[in-house]
């Protein structure tokens, strides 16, 4: 009889300390999940918040108010609020003294002037070793901003015409002839890179076999990506003259633009 009331008693407890332990554990979990949620609701930024309007003053295109932007966004507080207001060049922070402090010294270093700078192409026509003539053309360019210089002339080129006879009316396109000139410069710790396209067109002497009306145009180009040193010549290449054994020699030479 000791035995199986000894028996009965452990089942017993068994039967007791299971649906309480069972209760137990989901409010330990509970506890834990509502722990995290305030702790990654909560906004721990010490004393009132402020807000500040930056208008930006060197700004030249779009995407340098963006690339700004990100920055602030990146570098401050995530709880900071930053809006970019395109219109006004401006943007807009709300944080602690401390970030909009942060925020105006961030933009003092990147929302700088940027450096302009001369550059002067010299075109030579060279024929078997000896030049016939040379051009120079010049262009101030911002550091991250394209520039294009044409020099040539609009040639009319028909496209089609309508109604017959005395109100016969012909469309025509114009096409740019000459030479052009596509610079891009960037500012790096070891140069100035530029980014060039020299492209040179002409009329040919032959007609079109489609049509004897129709001109025939060539085109050669030079198109690349080099380092610049201030006041020391480039040579970019060459581009040859098709139907004689002549060439035009491109060089470049950069000087910055004292302002």
């Amino acid at each position: 009889m000791k035995f199986a009331s000894g028996i009965f008693g452990m089942i017993l407890a068994m039967i007791l300390s299971g649906p309480i332990a069972s209760a137990q554990a989901p409010t330990t979990e509970t506890k834990a999940s509502t722990n995290d949620a305030k702790q990654a609701t909560s906004d721990t930024r010490p004393g009132p918040l402020s807000t500040q309007t930056f208008y930006l003053t060197n700004v030249y295109q779009a995407s340098d108010a963006i690339e700004l932007t990100t920055a602030l966004r990146n570098l401050l507080d995530p709880h900071d609020k930053i809006y970019l207001v395109p219109s006004q060049n401006a943007i807009f922070v709300q944080g602690s003294a401390d970030q909009i402090a942060l925020a105006r010294r961030l933009l003092n270093d990147l929302d700088r002037p940027r450096k302009s700078y001369r550059l002067t192409y010299t075109v030579a026509e060279v024929d078997g070793g000896k030049r016939l003539g040379v051009q120079h053309f010049n262009m101030v360019v911002v550091t991250g901003q394209r520039t294009v210089v044409k020099q040539g002339s609009k040639v009319p080129i028909a496209t089609g015409s309508s109604g017959s006879g005395s109100d016969k009316q012909t469309q025509f396109t114009y096409l740019d002839i000459g030479i052009n000139f596509d610079a891009t410069l960037d500012e790096f710790v070891n140069g100035v890179r530029l980014r060039t396209k020299v492209e040179q067109s002409s009329i040919a002497e032959e007609k079109s076999g489609l049509d004897p009306q129709e001109p025939i145009i060539r085109q050669a180009f030079l198109e690349g990506t080099s380092f610049l040193t201030p006041g020391k010549p480039l040579m970019l290449g060459s581009l040859d003259i098709v139907g004689s054994a002549r060439r035009l020699d491109v060089e470049v030479v950069m000087e910055q633009v004292v302002q």
